[in-house]
C-alpha cells in the first residue's frame, strides 16, 4: 500500500481513489452500527477507515480526533464529516455527516411512534435495558483500542489516568484538564511525540 495525496489532502493512503459509492455504503454502515456513544462511534470509524480500508493513515486520524475533541459539539460527527471530506472532498463530507446521523434519527423516530401508539411497551423497555448493559462493554473496549494507538509510553498513560481521576473523581472542569494536558505537552514534547504518529 503506498501513501498518496488525493485532491491536495495529505493523510489519505490508498492504491487508487476509493469509489464514492463504497464510501457512501461505509458511512451508512457506521451510522447504523455505531452504538455506545462517541467512544464506540470513533472506534468503529477507526476500524473501518484506517484498519480495514486503509483510506486514511493512523497519524492523520489521531490528529483529527485530537482537534475534534477540542471543538464544541459532537466530536464523533465532526470527525466523520472531516474524514468524509478528506477522502472525497465536500460531497464526501456532506454524505459522511448526514449518513452518520440519519440512521439513528430514523430509529428514534420509529421507537417514538411505537411509544406514542402503544404506550410503555415491555419489549421496548427490555430492549433498552439490554442495550444499556452491552453499551458499557462496547465503550470500554473502544476506549482501550483507541488508547493503545494514541498512548505510547508510561507518561502518556499516566497523564490519561490523571485526567480521568480529575474529571470523574474530583470534578475538575474539562477546559482546565485540557489546558493542563496541553501545558504538559509543551513542557515535555518529546514524551508525547511518539504517540502522535500512531503505531503501525
Amino acid at each position: 500500500m503506498t501513501d498518496t495525496a488525493m485532491n491536495g489532502r495529505d493523510g489519505v493512503q490508498t492504491a487508487g481513489e476509493p469509489r464514492f459509492a463504497d464510501a457512501v455504503r461505509m458511512w451508512f454502515k457506521i451510522g447504523l452500527l455505531s452504538f455506545g456513544g462517541p467512544a464506540g462511534q470513533i472506534a468503529l470509524m477507526h476500524r473501518e477507515v484506517v484498519e480495514t480500508r486503509h483510506w486514511v493513515d493512523e497519524r492523520r486520524f489521531l490528529h483529527a480526533l485530537n482537534f475534534c475533541s477540542l471543538l464544541p459539539g459532537p466530536e464523533a460527527q465532526q470527525l466523520a464529516t472531516y474524514l468524509g471530506w478528506l477522502i472525497h472532498g465536500a460531497k464526501g463530507g456532506w454524505v459522511a455527516g448526514l449518513a452518520f446521523i440519519l440512521p439513528g434519527a430514523a430509529v428514534m423516530l420509529i421507537l417514538s411512534l411505537i411509544f406514542v401508539r402503544f404506550g410503555d411497551v415491555g419489549v421496548v423497555s427490555a430492549l433498552f435495558f439490554g442495550l444499556t448493559c452491552a453499551v458499557v462493554a462496547v465503550v470500554a473496549h473502544a476506549v482501550l483500542r483507541i488508547a493503545k494507538k494514541a498512548l505510547v509510553g508510561p507518561i502518556p498513560w499516566l497523564t490519561a489516568a490523571a485526567a480521568f481521576v480529575a474529571l470523574f473523581v474530583f470534578g475538575v472542569p474539562f477546559p482546565v484538564v485540557v489546558l493542563a494536558a496541553g501545558l504538559l505537552g509543551l513542557a515535555v514534547p518529546g514524551v508525547f511525540a511518539a504517540g502522535s504518529h500512531g503505531k503501525a
